[in-house]
């Protein structure tokens, strides 16, 4: 379980990437994306960074973790300038779909919500039924 130092330092860690990242004037990089999380572990030697990029084709996504796994290098670097930390971790990017997944869930239920608005009532089906006589 993550403390609240832990946290604050994640946190942090993931503000000072994000800054590094949006100064970063490579093309591979989409400029839709954003840290959804980074985990730091307690010895500082490793930090798990989850990305999210919104954009429809997926190699375009793929292609922005990439350039970002090879841009670790300079981030860390960047990292160690910016920040008082006792040892700069190795950073490894992710692709977090979290977002796009909860995106497509949302689109499913407006459709369903849609189709409900369509669908006829239960006060609707009565007067059908009294105005053919049925009972």
């Amino acid at each position: 379980m993550a403390t609240f130092r832990a946290d604050r330092r994640n946190e942090e860690v993931k503000k000072t990437i994000s800054e590094v990242i949006r100064e970063m004037k490579d093309p591979r990089i989409s400029p839709m994306t954003a840290l959804t999380e980074v985990e730091v572990t307690k010895d500082l030697k490793f930090a798990k960074v989850k990305v999210s990029v919104y954009d429809d084709d997926e190699k375009k996504r793929i292609s922005s973790v990439e350039a970002l796994n090879h841009a670790t290098g300079f981030i860390s670097h960047e990292l160690g300038a910016r920040m008082r930390i006792r040892a700069v971790p190795s950073i490894k990017f992710t692709l977090d779909n979290t977002i796009a997944y909860s995106v497509r869930i949302s689109e499913i239920l407006n459709e369903l919500h849609k189709s409900d608005t369509n669908a006829p009532t239960s006060a609707e089906e009565d007067e059908q039924d009294q105005e053919t006589g049925k009972e």
